[in-house]
């Protein structure tokens, strides 16, 4: 057979998915970064907003689980002292140290899961530098506040 006849083109998936977004395949072509569409008052206004609105449940969800945390280790020292509850130490420290070496494992493991969230956030942030700008500073806000 000819060879000419059987020509095929390869096509590389990975390079199309980078250059079509999701976003483009579920909003369609007019639905690009947010840069395009808005000004750039209004980005560091919605930027700020959300920023402020996770900065503050942040804080109060981190306020809720030390004091559970706190308050749980309290009365489990409470209760040992007094008789209630024995508490087998070692066996506690054994089990801490095997549960850190499965972690470190897994860890090991989804570094490359995490490299590509890493880039794909980096380069979001770099196409939306007025909106994340505008997400950090609200967000410290919602912290402090």
């Amino acid at each position: 057979r000819d060879s000419d006849d059987d020509s095929y083109e390869v096509l590389d998936l990975t390079e199309y998915a980078r250059r079509h977004h999701w976003w483009n395949r579920l909003f369609g072509r007019n639905s690009g970064p947010i840069v395009e569409k808005y000004s750039v008052a209004t980005q560091i206004v919605m930027g700020g907003v959300t920023g402020w609105c996770a900065g503050f449940l942040f804080q109060k969800v981190g306020k809720l689980a030390a004091t559970a945390v706190g308050g749980g280790f309290l009365l489990l020292q409470i209760a040992s002292h007094s008789g209630y509850v024995q508490v087998d130490w070692k066996r506690v420290e054994k089990d801490v140290n095997k549960a850190k070496k499965q972690l470190k494992k897994r860890a090991n493991k989804a570094a490359p899961e995490i490299n590509t969230l890493i880039e794909e956030s980096t380069e979001f942030i770099k196409q939306n530098i007025v909106v994340s700008s505008g997400f950090v500073g609200g967000f410290l806000l919602g912290l402090a506040s």
